[in-house]
């Protein structure tokens, strides 16, 4: 069965980050409707958008990730979303805030992010790549 390529916001401060999470991301069938800098234009760009997933810093410049997953999960608790960091072991913030997992940022590229993001009836986990 062939699924339809999700449509994926990344929300991170780093214009470097957000460049290779596209192109990672638009590699493995996945389409980046959007990218955001920060909490409050990430939470814009999900309103405007409309994502299947986000892929979700969770250090930003104005805000924690982790609310800003809080928030997106309790609005519509089919969004997929997979957080990450620099640091390594925050894993256990993915199951607190309703995340589909966390991966650090040093793991993005081998971690499985068509299983993680490529469905959108995943439902959070408590999954961790560190």
């Amino acid at each position: 069965m062939s699924f339809p390529p999700q449509r994926v916001l990344i929300i991170d401060d780093h214009p470097s980050f957000r460049a290779a999470v596209r192109e990672l991301l638009e590699r493995r069938g996945f389409t980046v409707v959007a990218e955001a800098e920060g909490a409050e234009a990430g939470l814009a760009a999900v309103a405007a958008v409309a994502p299947d997933a986000v892929v979700l810093d969770i250090e930003l410049p104005d805000g924690n990730g982790v609310d800003v997953c809080r928030a997106l999960t309790g609005a519509n608790s089919a969004l997929v979303v997979l957080l990450v960091s620099a640091a390594a072991h925050e894993d256990q913030l993915a199951s607190d805030c309703g995340a589909v997992a966390f991966v650090s940022k040093a793991r993005l590229a081998s971690a499985d992010v068509v299983g993680l993001l490529g469905h959108a009836d995943v439902g959070p986990t408590d999954r961790a790549i560190g």
